[in-house]
């Protein structure tokens, strides 16, 4: 993610969760996505999606008889920096903090757990 591209807002996010997970797609197909989660009604989808597109967030392909709209920035990419965002500003920078609170905050299941074993099983595998 291009770090002059500015961090999206809680809806913003809501909607670029929407376009990683379905692709490129209409104000319709968005607003149907996040209204029952957010209560958002159309007109407010549509200027979020203008204003993402202004932000660079998002694009807007108005070659059809619908503008459809696609995610402008990788999922992995936005999550790095949010996450590196948060570690800074909620957790001095500790990673250790980070994690054990994001373990201790719900169930984490089984699954997840094994696959953040090897996670760090590869991690330390790389340093020796």
């Amino acid at each position: 993610m291009n770090k002059t591209r500015p961090r999206p807002t809680g809806a913003e996010l809501a909607i670029l969760r929407v376009l990683w997970r379905r692709g490129p797609s209409t104000v319709r197909q968005v607003h149907e996505a996040i209204r029952s989660d957010r209560g958002t009604g159309y007109t407010t989808a549509l200027k979020l999606l203008q204003i993402m597109v202004a932000k660079g967030l998002a694009r807007r392909d108005a070659s059809g008889r619908s503008h459809v709209y696609a995610a402008a920035c990788d999922q992995a990419a936005t999550q790095r920096r949010l996450v590196g965002d948060l570690l800074d500003r909620v957790f001095d920078g500790s990673a250790r903090q980070l994690v054990l609170q994001a373990l201790e905050a719900r169930r984490v299941p089984p699954e997840e757990l094994r696959e953040i074993r090897r996670l760090i099983d590869r991690m330390e595998g790389g340093r020796r």
